[in-house]
């Protein structure tokens, strides 16, 4: 039982059952009560950990990524650095100060980061307060600016980006629904048939759409092949679109029902990395992968990486061996192969590392 839920029936009770995609909407975003907009989730305090907290490794890689794009851009002299959904801005922090390798791109960068949570904003200042570069926060995308090169970042964010959901019965395709019964939320369907799905499914399947994903990798697509720069997208969904409900709610790093304490736990679901590729190359930018996450990381040197910190600090060679093995896991389920990388470029860019 939460505030929120009994808002949500409220509002179930006086207009009717709302798209899954409006639910997401309210559990994680609402202005009082959301998700993320009232805590910080993360670390062992919360409920659920994200690669950069992991191991230092994750950020630092990406931050020699970064450096490494700029420089094949022909190192212009000033480039919006962006992150969407920074988190306690932990993987800002380690790139920039592993880009210190190369000093004309730290002073280049113009920082801004895409939060809409005061919590986590508050925090990233802190977080980043020792990196000597100020940010500029955001609460959408559609402000940054459009005077510079950009080179963004978005590390599970588009997990947390509302979904709707259709399933198939007798031949025909209906959207999947939050309803009310005695209190409870409850799913169920839409009465009446989605005409426009046309595609063929056995009774049962789930079809799984991310308008608000494709709108954000259509929005930058289009930045990138107007202003330059690159994209990285890292987050757990599958390479190739498929049938599948993968909706999910996180609580204390456990698995809850999704219904059952909206505000109080993550909502997410896997991303269709097919589809974001599709729509960003229908916007002109070329796409680079998806990879798998240990795939990515090891061709960005992760193992060499994690064999000079073992070497400048022998007693946490166990610590930091488990790090690097837990980033690049490559079991059903582990981050190395759940996990893909995406990567967005102006057509007439030089291709990222990580993808050759």
């Amino acid at each position: 039982m939460t505030a929120l839920r009994d808002e949500i029936v409220a509002l179930v009770r006086a207009e009717g059952p709302i798209p899954v995609a409006r639910y997401m909407e309210l559990a994680l975003g609402h202005p009082r009560l959301g998700y993320y907009t009232t805590r910080d989730p993360l670390g062992r305090a919360g409920d659920f950990t994200t690669a950069p907290e992991i191991s230092q490794m994750f950020g630092e890689l990406i931050g020699l990524w970064l450096a490494q794009v700029w420089a094949d851009m022909g190192s212009p002299p000033r480039v919006l650095l962006a992150e969407a959904g920074p988190g306690r801005g932990t993987l800002m922090a380690d790139a920039l100060r592993a880009a210190k390798a190369l000093p004309a791109f730290r002073q280049a960068v113009e920082l801004h980061l895409v939060e809409i949570s005061l919590v986590l904003r508050e925090a990233q200042a802190r977080t980043l307060a020792a990196s000597g570069v100020t940010p500029t926060w955001h609460a959408a995308m559609d402000t940054l600016p459009t005077d510079a090169p950009l080179l963004l970042i978005a590390n599970e964010f588009l997990d947390a980006l509302p979904i709707r959901q259709f399933q198939a019965g007798d031949g025909r395709w209906f959207e999947r629904l939050v309803g009310e019964r005695d209190g409870a939320l409850v799913f169920g369907l839409g009465a009446e048939a989605e005409a426009a799905i046309t595609l063929p499914a056995s009774d049962g399947d789930v079809l799984e759409v991310s308008p608000a994903a494709i709108a954000v990798v259509r929005a930058i697509a289009r930045r990138l092949a107007g202003q330059g720069g690159a994209a990285l997208f890292v987050d757990y969904g599958h390479a190739r679109s498929g049938f599948g409900d993968t909706l999910q709610a996180m609580r204390a790093h456990a698995f809850a029902d999704p219904l059952e304490s909206p505000g109080e736990a993550d909502l997410t679901a896997h991303v269709d990395f097919a589809a974001l590729a599709r729509a960003a190359r229908a916007e002109g930018a070329a796409v680079h992968g998806p990879v798998t996450q240990g795939v990515f990381l090891t061709a960005l040197g992760l193992e060499a990486r994690a064999a000079r910190l073992t070497a400048s600090a022998p007693a946490k060679a166990e610590t930091i061996a488990s790090q690097r093995d837990r980033l690049i896991d490559v079991e059903a389920t582990g981050m190395g192969r759940l996990f893909k990388v995406l990567a967005l470029a102006a057509a007439d860019a030089p291709e990222p590392p990580g993808f050759r």
